[in-house]
């Protein structure tokens, strides 16, 4: 409703406004399939994916508060270096010349590029694409005279050496006649450096230039990215570069000493900038933190922060479920910053299903009754006080309290991790219960993730040939072609029983191969290219969108096609082949929740959370195994929680011990143990503050979870 309807019908009818050149280059949105919206704003959509991938990204730059830095820097810091751009590390004045402004530098081992005891005419003498005898690039050393062809590298001499491999790029004066009669000469490491360590090309042989590189902080700048003149200026005693190493309210503090009248209206911009930071809950970030090192949680409510101070007004801001990852401290932030959103004369869209998010709306929409084909219904349109009083699932549940747990279980046994100091942890040392649910608690950045990976390293190390199974919400690896008859291997047995009741072979029943539809090769649709206009996809006329032929459509099962077969949900599908290994490969889907799932859907379109279900279910009956699952209830409704819930109790009654990295209340009471980590995020984070069961949370003072644990519970 609001991502594929709304905010596309909104995105696509701003793309028209554009020339037709011009909206070749913009993102493509599907044409949603509604009849008529009135009174539609501008919509921008705020979700949880990370901007592109880019090492010359920083939170500084993304926010635009490093872009104010730079002014400010320019106009009061001592001495005077330059302008603006002077101070950026992507300005060739500014940028430090040995890592070009990346703050790490990748060095390249000649040894392992190069054989020294071969020669030029040998094969194998340099370790890397086109560099065999007779080949291109092989020719721009072999061809250009400077070389005996037959002499092993290890016998150059001191000149030679400097020149094959470090020489800067030259004419050559008199040069053989099968040298290329445009080109330079440049020695063999100076030109893997310019055209290809820093290229585009080193991204595409990246296993092939691994083991021959190491990476780390560039020697020079020290990761700050910038050159020396560049950090000799100073404001109150820093750099540029030592202020954006500052956390945010250390920054906010350094601002307040600068008393240059000159600087009056930076600090008021700047301060507005990073107080929206803090607000939101990223305090804890410094503003040189690349984007790509930030969850996708952060990326988003970066992403919020930014847009709070911006000067455009009447936009709808679709939020994807922002409180996913959130601590019900940092919940109480985000809170804040939404309806600041609100109240510069904006519309908020949230897609949630916090209970305390959907308690601050001024309108909600509940959507149901179930998941796929059972939902897709509005069930109550209104305040929130008559969402409590509709009798709809999510007005029953949204104000329900559940105790703890009648009996917590007693540990297997005890695993202890001593000095953990990864990323943020501060020297953390900490018994870690086995056999038994845990949940690691804690404010976003913490340390949650950085101890369960040393949890992780440990456990390998001091027990080999034994793993820990991690399930995070990353992608399981697959194709866009990848459905979850696929995943689980019921395609084939589908297909096994179509070509058996058939006699014509299971070849017939595949839309990649024999049985797929001539006319648009098995996808169901047929795409016309508009040169410069969008692409117009339309359904396929000759097998009205289901991807097989005619011949394979005319086979049944059980009075089904295989294209109606592999339509069904895999709830359906479980009732359709029940008693087969059908049934019994699709129970674990049905275990985790995802039994709304078609067969032939493409798990492209799954949500991170549903991802994740999806590699849970295929653990379902291991014994003995521990498991590390990163925030499984993202996503879910309080109905499913509860069905996780029940889910993780089995597989700790099989043996297995579960640590899950979690906020939600719920999974806390319903846990064996928990330990906590904080007090904040960043370094205001990485020291266990409690571990105990959650009962015995509730009388520690130096918790952060505690209070909003006794919240949640009957009577409160």
């Amino acid at each position: 409703m609001v991502l594929d309807t709304i905010a596309a019908k909104s995105r696509r009818e701003l793309n028209e406004t554009f020339p037709s050149f011009v909206q070749q280059y913009l993102p493509k949105y599907g044409r949603p399939r509604v009849e008529r919206i009135e009174n539609l704003p501008v919509a921008i959509v705020i979700d949880q994916r990370k901007p592109a991938p880019n090492a010359r990204s920083t939170v500084g730059t993304y926010t635009d508060i490093y872009a104010l830095l730079r002014l400010l820097f320019s106009r009061v810091g001592k001495p005077f270096v330059g302008y603006s751009d002077t101070f950026s590390f992507n300005h060739p004045q500014g940028r430090c010349t040995r890592c070009d402004g990346l703050g790490e530098v990748t060095e390249l081992d000649v040894h392992k590029l190069v054989d020294f005891d071969k020669s030029l005419n040998e094969e194998g003498v340099i370790h890397y694409v086109a560099f065999r005898p007779g080949e291109w690039r092989w020719i721009r050393y072999a061809c250009s005279g400077l070389f005996d062809l037959d002499k092993k590298i290890r016998d150059y001499s001191p000149d030679e050496l400097e020149l094959f491999l470090y020489s800067p790029q030259i004419r050559l004066k008199n040069p053989p006649a099968e040298w290329p009669k445009t080109a330079k000469y440049e020695g063999l490491m100076t030109r893997m450096y310019r055209s290809i360590i820093h290229s585009e090309e080193g991204k595409l042989h990246r296993k092939l230039l691994d083991p021959m590189t190491t990476r780390g902080i560039c020697p020079d700048c020290k990761g700050s990215r910038l050159n020396p003149a560049v950090l000799s200026c100073r404001i109150e005693g820093k750099n540029i570069a030592e202020v954006t190493a500052l956390a945010v309210p250390e920054m906010i503090k350094w601002l307040e000493h600068i008393t240059d009248p000159l600087a009056e209206d930076l600090k008021s911009a700047l301060r507005g900038r990073l107080e929206a930071l803090e607000e939101i809950g990223l305090g804890y970030l410094t503003l040189d933190r690349g984007m790509g090192t930030l969850s996708g949680g952060e990326a988003q409510r970066c992403k919020i922060a930014k847009y709070i101070n911006s000067a455009l007004s009447d936009i709808l801001y679709v939020l994807d479920e922002p409180s996913v990852g959130l601590h019900s401290l940092d919940i109480h932030l985000l809170k804040n910053s939404v309806r600041k959103l609100r109240d510069h004369g904006n519309t908020v869209l949230l897609v949630e299903h916090h209970k305390e998010m959907i308690k601050i709306a001024d309108h909600v929409v509940d959507m149901g009754p179930g998941s796929g084909m059972a939902g897709g219904s509005i069930l109550y349109e209104g305040d929130y006080e008559g969402l409590l009083r509709s009798g709809t699932e999510t007005g029953n549940r949204i104000t329900e309290k559940l105790p703890f747990k009648s009996k917590v279980r007693n540990p297997r046994e005890w695993f202890y991790i001593e000095h953990a100091c990864l990323h943020n942890l501060k020297d953390v040392s900490v018994n870690l219960p086995m056999g038994i649910l845990v949940v690691i608690a804690g404010v976003a950045g913490s340390g949650k993730s950085s101890l369960m990976e040393c949890f992780r390293q440990n456990f390998s190390e001091q027990r080999p040939g034994k793993e820990i199974l991690y399930i995070s919400q990353k992608n399981i690896g697959v194709s866009l072609r990848s459905t979850p008859a696929t995943y689980l291997g019921v395609a084939d047995d589908i297909r096994k029983i179509f070509g058996q009741r058939s006699g014509v072979g299971m070849s017939m029943f595949a839309f990649n191969g024999k049985g797929g539809c001539p006319v648009c090769g098995g996808k169901g649709v047929v795409v016309s290219d508009m040169a410069f206009m969008e692409a117009i996809e339309t359904v396929c006329e000759a097998c009205g969108g289901l991807r097989y032929s005619t011949e394979a459509l005319q086979y049944k099962v059980d009075g089904y096609t295989i294209a109606e077969v592999m339509d069904m949900t895999v709830r359906r599908a479980a009732k359709q082949f029940a008693g087969t290994n059908i049934e019994k490969k699709l129970q674990p889907l049905l275990e985790v929740g995802l039994g709304y799932l078609h067969l032939n859907q493409a798990l492209s379109t799954l949500s991170g959370g549903e991802l994740q279900r999806m590699k849970l279910a295929s653990y379902l009956g291991c014994e003995g195994e521990v498991f590390v699952v990163d925030e499984p209830t993202d996503g879910l409704h309080v109905k499913d929680i509860h069905q996780l819930i029940a889910l993780f109790e089995s597989m700790v009654e099989r043996g297995n011990s579960i640590f899950l990295v979690e906020h939600q209340l719920e999974v806390l009471k319903a846990a064996d143990y928990v330990i906590e980590l904080g007090p904040g995020g960043g370094r205001m984070g990485g020291q266990v503050l409690f571990a105990g069961t959650p009962a015995e949370m509730l009388s520690c003072p130096s918790s952060v979870t505690a209070s909003f644990l006794a919240a949640e519970l009957p009577g409160n």
